[in-house]
């Protein structure tokens, strides 16, 4: 891409124009009856998404490392909204993509509770700066990758049978999986988005979070190939810049200035969530697609980076099929603790 148009890409991520698909699109009602996930929905983004969600009816599934902490989130929300009438629920899941065997147990619990599953918003994670070299997940993984790729797609796989359900009871291209990547996927991830060989190295904590994005972005478009027969959606998104714990450890002189001149709420990186996981306009022709702030379907050759998009096209689209090859590292991972 010419460096001006990259750097129009990036600066409409940086600086996006008012949402379109806000809670007014999302009524009280509008969501009774519908089953929802949200991971790390105890705070930041997921919060307010939280908040959205159970305002308009859905029932929604917080899942989160804490069960003291989510419920006392739950509380507060549900008090909140006495004066309203709603017929959505909270519940507590608790998952925490350190661990496999948590993931796992998180999935089995919601299988005993829910036939199917209408959105999964993959929305938990960790910053670069929440993370120290040498630390690792509890099976051994470099922990951004761990988390974000290989617990991330361990849980979706294993709700695929509810999100299945979800889609053959429901309309065309309702439901969905929502991945969360992040401008660093574009602007800190190697070539192609992921060096293979450097994937469990955990020395360069800002190009580990960056490939850790890239891959989310490379997996989301193979999920979306290999459910569209199913009649699942699956879409990838950049949430924005937003002032949430994804900054905790930046030094107080830099937050100072990023909070004059770039940082939005976090309820803005909600629309963005929101957008990609019930407006019409996302769908199962354009399942794969990677969404913008505040909600807007970015098209491929408008992306900065084209060397991650070809990386993510299959063989058949003439590209190198990192989906395919970076979903099979991934299960290589979790094939001896699930």
């Amino acid at each position: 891409m010419a460096p001006f148009s990259s750097l129009r890409a990036t600066l409409t991520q940086a600086y996006p124009p008012a949402p379109g698909f806000t809670e007014a699109n999302v009524p009280p009602g509008s969501q009774s009856g519908r089953v929802f996930i949200v991971t790390g929905g105890n705070a930041g983004i997921g919060l307010e998404l939280s908040k959205i969600l159970y305002a308009s009816g859905a029932t929604v599934y917080m899942a989160s490392r804490s069960q003291a902490k989510a419920e006392a989130t739950i509380k507060t929300i549900t008090e909140a909204s006495k004066s309203k009438t709603t017929s959505g629920k909270l519940k507590f899941l608790h998952l925490d993509l350190n661990g496999l065997l948590v993931v796992k147990a998180a999935a089995e619990s919601f299988a005993q509770q829910e036939d199917k599953l209408d959105v999964l918003w993959n929305n938990a994670g960790t910053g670069a700066n929440a993370v120290s070299i040498g630390q690792r997940t509890a099976q051994g993984f470099e922990p951004m990758i761990g988390m974000h790729c290989i617990a991330t797609l361990l849980f979706t796989q294993l709700l695929t049978p509810q999100l299945r359900a979800a889609a053959a009871s429901g309309g065309n291209g309702k439901t969905r999986v929502v991945w969360i990547s992040s401008a660093l996927a574009e602007s800190a991830s190697p070539p192609n988005g992921i060096d293979f060989d450097l994937l469990e190295s955990g020395t360069k904590l800002t190009a580990n979070y960056g490939t850790s994005k890239a891959g989310t972005w490379i997996l989301n478009r193979e999920f979306a190939r290999r459910y569209a027969k199913d009649g699942i959606v699956s879409v990838c998104l950049n949430p924005g810049f937003l002032k949430t714990a994804s900054f905790n450890g930046t030094s107080p002189a830099v937050m100072f200035v990023l909070n004059k001149v770039l940082l939005s709420d976090a309820v803005y990186g909600a629309y963005t969530e929101l957008f990609a996981g019930l407006s019409p306009e996302v769908t199962l022709e354009n399942s794969g697609s990677y969404i913008i702030p505040w909600g807007r379907i970015r098209s491929n050759s408008s992306a900065p980076r084209h060397d991650i998009i070809k990386a993510g096209d299959s063989k058949e689209e003439g590209g190198l099929d990192y989906g395919n090859k970076f979903w099979a590292w991934c299960e290589g991972k979790w094939r001896s603790y699930v």
